[in-house]
């Protein structure tokens, strides 16, 4: 057992920085002695009371772009269902490891913050490795957004990056977009035994969704499929004896990189007319890197003992920062891929299996040698 990744994946998971609220100071700060402590340089970004962001860097003497690393620190909250094992605690159980963040995404932190460490001598050789540690992921990359719009930060242009979000260790080549949008209708109170002195927002919201039901956002994608929609939730009406003159439901689109958000927020305001008030809330793109790029091919290579079938490009559905940080950082490739079970992303009694993580650390360390190798040949 790699005791140095379970020591740092257990002390990761007893912080608690469930998000709402995130609270990822305490976590991050400790992080950053740690680094600091092993060699990186390391810088704190705030961005909020108690929320912060991290960016360590391990210099190299060669020419060429750094290898970039990046993974969020809060974590979704635990949910109404009683936990087995002590969500902060970092248990292991029959080859699990137990806690909040375990897959989703603290034991990948853990686990390439490790492989650095143990080739540090490689990296100190090469063109060096960045780390970008974010807080707010969970509720729309929060903090990935306040650190690209923050002007007094400047990022290094990484020639490659690594999400550490749960894959099993598959090697994922990008994520579908989120386009999230609040719908309100606008009506007129009245006293409910005279709703018809009133208008029934209500009733506008109710027709609106009924529309919204036959919108087509577009064509199927060869990797990413469909496109989708979804009404998540829907609010309207103060109390039972008035007419509701306000009414609001949530829509959840799912997209791929030939759409536009902007042309399909409009296809939409259209579609429903301007009964509805449409604002957005989460709005971010699409990620899809080209298997053929020589790095791409390379991690495929890495990662294809580690699994019985071939490796193929495939995508995740969620999202991930790399939404907002791809395009940040100068349009590198960019590859999801981490130990974390996905099936486990926000459970009950989360896990993150051993074997994955130490093996994940192996292949961390893999990509570390062969990213700078492919640097020497010029093919980066």
């Amino acid at each position: 057992m790699d005791q140095d990744v379970i020591a740092l994946t257990r002390a990761l998971l007893g912080f608690n920085t469930i998000n709402p609220p995130g609270d990822e100071v305490e976590c991050l700060s400790w992080l950053a002695s740690f680094l600091s402590d092993t060699g990186f340089e390391v810088k704190l970004h705030d961005f909020g009371e108690r929320r912060c962001n991290l960016i360590a860097t391990l210099a190299g003497s060669a020419a060429g772009k750094p290898l970039a690393f990046t993974g969020h620190l809060d974590t979704v909250p635990l949910g109404n269902a009683k936990w087995k094992f002590d969500p902060f605690a970092g248990e292991i159980a029959d080859g699990k490891l137990y806690g909040r963040g375990s897959s989703d995404m603290k034991a990948a932190i853990a686990a390439f913050i490790v492989a650095c460490i143990h080739r540090q001598e490689v990296i100190a050789q090469s063109s060096g490795v960045m780390l970008i540690l974010t807080g707010g992921e969970e509720t729309g990359c929060d903090g990935a957004r306040a650190m690209i719009n923050d002007p007094n930060l400047t990022l290094a242009q990484p020639g490659a990056l690594i999400v550490g979000e749960p894959t099993d260790n598959y090697p994922m080549v990008g994520h579908k977009g989120a386009l999230w949008l609040r719908c309100a209708t606008h009506g007129k109170t009245a006293h409910g035994a005279m709703p018809e002195l009133g208008i029934n927002a209500i009733y506008l919201a109710a027709d609106a969704i009924g529309k919204i039901r036959h919108f087509d956002p577009g064509p199927p994608h060869p990797l990413m499929k469909k496109p989708t929609l979804n009404v998540g939730t829907f609010q309207g009406g103060l109390n039972i004896n008035s007419v509701p003159d306000k009414a609001s439901f949530d829509v959840d689109m799912r997209t791929d990189p030939t759409l536009t958000h902007a042309t399909l927020k409009s296809r939409l305001q259209q579609h429903l007319s301007d009964v509805v008030t449409i604002n957005t809330l989460v709005d971010l793109p699409a990620v899809l890197t080209e298997r053929q790029n020589p790095w791409v091919q390379r991690v495929f290579a890495h990662c294809q003992p580690l699994h019985e079938t071939p490796v193929e490009a495939k995508i995740v559905p969620y999202f991930t920062d790399a939404a907002l940080l791809v395009d940040a950082l100068g349009n590198p490739p960019c590859l999801i891929l981490g130990p974390g079970e996905p099936s486990m992303a926000h459970q009950t009694d989360e896990y993150c299996r051993v074997s994955r993580l130490e093996e994940s650390v192996g292949l961390y360390q893999q990509i570390i040698e062969d990213y700078y190798l492919l640097i020497e040949h010029g093919a980066l």
